[in-house]
């Protein structure tokens, strides 16, 4: 069974840093591309960033230069380095990653920036 597994949110005051991780139960390298996306109360899930197997990353315009993700396929794991974070910011964090043709979701992890 393929699992994705976030750690690593919590609660933050403005202008802080979180480094989210995601645990695959598989071997990263087999996941492209593997991303982050976040949902905050009342809106659609959005694209954070994500990587390809190749090491190429794609950010929202909304987190550029603030946030960087990186995989680590030696640990099976996916990273999301956030600076500089904004109330709005606060969502559910969610890890994803595309396998052999079926896109895996991790349960999410919280974050909450105050202001």
């Amino acid at each position: 069974q393929v699992q994705l597994v976030e750690s690593g949110g919590g609660l933050v005051q403005a202008g802080g840093s979180l480094r989210l991780s995601c645990s695959a139960s598989r071997n990263t390298f087999s996941f492209n591309p593997m991303g982050w996306y976040r949902q905050a109360p009342g809106k659609q899930r959005e694209l954070v960033a994500t990587i390809t197997s190749g090491g190429s990353t794609n950010y929202a315009d909304s987190v550029k230069g603030r946030f960087t993700i990186s995989r680590d396929n030696a640990k099976n794991t996916v990273y999301l380095q956030m600076n500089s974070l904004k109330p709005e910011d606060t969502a559910v964090y969610l890890c994803n990653g595309f396998r052999r043709g079926i896109d895996y979701w991790g349960q999410g992890t919280q974050v909450t920036v105050s202001s």
